[in-house]
C-alpha cells in the first residue's frame, strides 16, 4: 500500500512523492528476529548471523555463514546482500561476492559469504549482524546484435578515463 508524503526541497517549495511498500514472504527458520529497517529512510536491514556456536574466521578465511531467512521477492525485485561498513572498517570482515544477489525466484535460505581480510581472527556470534539486505526494483534486457555502436564523446576511454581530454 502506498503512502503519499510532502518532502520540502532547498526552494522550500513542496513537492509529491508516492511511496509504495513492498511486501515480501519471509520464512524464519532462525532464532533470530526479522530483519528491520534502523531508520525511516534506511535503504538496507541487517542480517543477523542464525548460527548454534560461535564461528571463528581466520585471516583470509571465507565462510557461509546462514541467517534463518526464506525469502519470496515479487517479479522485478532482488535482494542485495552487502557489506556493513562497521564490521569492514572496525574488522576488515566484508561480502565476498558484494553485492550478493538474491533472485526472486530463489526459494533457498539466504547465506553470507563472509571473508576475514583482517590480520586478526575474528570471533561471530550467535545474531551478530553480519550484512545488509537492500531490496531493489530491476529491469530484464534482451541484447540485438549490430555491427557497429554508436558514436560518443567518451568512446573506448574505460578504466579511469573520464572522457576529458
Amino acid at each position: 500500500m502506498g503512502k503519499f508524503q510532502y518532502l520540502p526541497t532547498i526552494d522550500y517549495f513542496c513537492i509529491l512523492i508516492y511511496q509504495t511498500m513492498v511486501k515480501i514472504q519471509v520464512i524464519n527458520k532462525g532464532n533470530q528476529p526479522l530483519p528491520q529497517y534502523a531508520t525511516a529512510q534506511s535503504a538496507g536491514m541487517d542480517l543477523r548471523a542464525n548460527i548454534e556456536a560461535p564461528i571463528t574466521l581466520s585471516p583470509m578465511e571465507r565462510r557461509l555463514v546462514p541467517t534463518g531467512l526464506f525469502i519470496a521477492l515479487p517479479i522485478g525485485y532482488e535482494a542485495q546482500v552487502r557489506p556493513r561498513s562497521g564490521l569492514a572498517l572496525k574488522h576488515g570482515i566484508t561480502v565476498l561476492n558484494s553485492p550478493g544477489t538474491v533472485d526472486a525466484d530463489y526459494r533457498g535460505e539466504i547465506m553470507v559469504l563472509l571473508i576475514n581480510l583482517s590480520d586478526t581472527d575474528f570471533v561471530i556470534n550467535a545474531g551478530e549482524r553480519i550484512a545488509q539486505m537492500v531490496i531493489a526494483k530491476h529491469e530484464q534486457a534482451t541484447f540485438e546484435e549490430v555491427d557497429m555502436l554508436d558514436e560518443t564523446e567518451r568512446g573506448t576511454g574505460g578504466y579511469g578515463h573520464t572522457g576529458v581530454k
